[in-house]
């Protein structure tokens, strides 16, 4: 089945960051390497290069642009964040946090998609989700499902104080579930399909009820992006080739989905099932939308006063606003002198356009 891998924030990783290191190098360049780990709405940056398209799209503007897969998410962004790389698929939630928090100034470049219905919340002979209260609660600490359930609890009226948050490996959360004293889980598909399937397991919450807000992207290093903007078309025009052909319906279509599937180590059920509930942007249009509706600055904050409330908003944050989030209608969430990541939509438009 497709694994998930561990998307999530990490204290240890940000702190290990010397604040000497530099992104890469902002001038022009012909060269350029990109990141990603695998995750149910990454799966296309590994078949663009195995496919030959990433090619055929850096050769049409005349740079070479190689895409690595890292197993490990967490270490895919720090060395994105320490230079290594100058771009890296991450979620909006890291993406301020590690690299943005951490100094490097990043530029959202391809929204590809959001969860769904992928990552949710599992209670035990309970039916209700105000039914966690006084709960022990298993969920991999400081992840995209800790933040679930921040915004969960609140839709009623509770608040972390309102359950204790027992830190489970994702590797460990089936079998926990399966003890008579884990009685409340917070994880992501397929661990939650697995776990919903268990007689007593009841789905009480998922990411469909927060829309738009655990968001997944290919980020770049915003000062190369303004140096190379060859780089930034190469990738868009490439990505959006193949998220056609994903959508396409067609023989060939159904091929690049079966890749997908199977270097992922699932089944093209398996991978339609986990697309089922991601809300792919198949057109650069859909994606262009979503990034210029209003709902955008409010996620932000709500992702900003998450992190700041755990202290893992860059070193020393004062506040929520610490750090500077520019969107594509000019408007700024926290400081406007501090900006260090940006939702750009100017790339995407173009391929929107025919314009690539």
């Amino acid at each position: 089945m497709l694994k998930r891998l561990f998307r999530c924030l990490c204290v240890a990783s940000v702190v290990a960051l010397p604040l000497a290191q530099t992104p890469a190098l902002a001038e022009e360049k012909s060269d350029f390497k990109v990141c990603w780990s695998i995750y149910v709405g990454w799966m296309p940056w590994g078949y663009l290069q195995d496919s030959g398209i990433m090619k055929k799209w850096a050769d049409k503007y005349g740079i070479n642009v190689e895409i690595v897969q890292i197993n490990d998410y967490v270490e895919s962004i720090n060395q994105y964040t320490a230079g290594a790389y100058d771009g890296c698929s991450m979620t909006n939630m890291d993406a301020l946090s590690i690299p943005a928090g951490g100094g490097v100034e990043t530029t959202a470049l391809i929204v590809g998609d959001y969860s769904n219905g992928n990552d949710g919340i599992v209670l035990k002979d309970k039916s209700a989700l105000a039914d966690i209260k006084g709960q022990n609660v298993n969920l991999v600490e400081l992840s995209v499902s800790h933040y679930l359930l921040a915004r969960a609890l609140d839709s009623v009226g509770l608040s972390e104080k309102d359950v204790t948050v027992v830190n489970t490996s994702d590797a460990d959360m089936v079998a926990a579930y399966a003890t008579a004293d884990v009685t409340s889980v917070v994880t992501w598909n397929p661990l939650l399909s697995e776990i919903a399937a268990q007689p007593n397991a009841n789905p009480v919450f998922d990411s469909s009820g927060i829309p738009g807000e655990i968001i997944d992207i290919m980020m770049v290093n915003t000062e190369t992006l303004k140096d190379n903007p060859a780089f930034g078309k190469a990738l868009v025009g490439a990505w959006y080739e193949v998220l056609e052909l994903m959508a396409s319906g067609t023989a060939e279509g159904k091929k690049a989905l079966e890749e997908m599937a199977a270097a992922s180590g699932t089944d093209l059920a398996g991978y339609e099932a986990q697309l089922g509930t991601t809300r792919m942007f198949y057109t650069p249009a859909d994606a262009v939308a979503f990034t210029k509706s209003a709902d955008l600055p409010k996620t932000m904050k709500f992702v900003a006063e998450f992190l700041f409330d755990k202290g893992i908003l860059g070193e020393g944050a004062p506040s929520p606003e610490f750090v500077g989030v520019a969107f594509p209608d000019g408007s700024t969430y926290g400081d406007t002198n501090n900006v260090k990541l940006r939702f750009d939509t100017s790339y995407m438009q173009m391929a929107a356009e025919g314009a690539m």
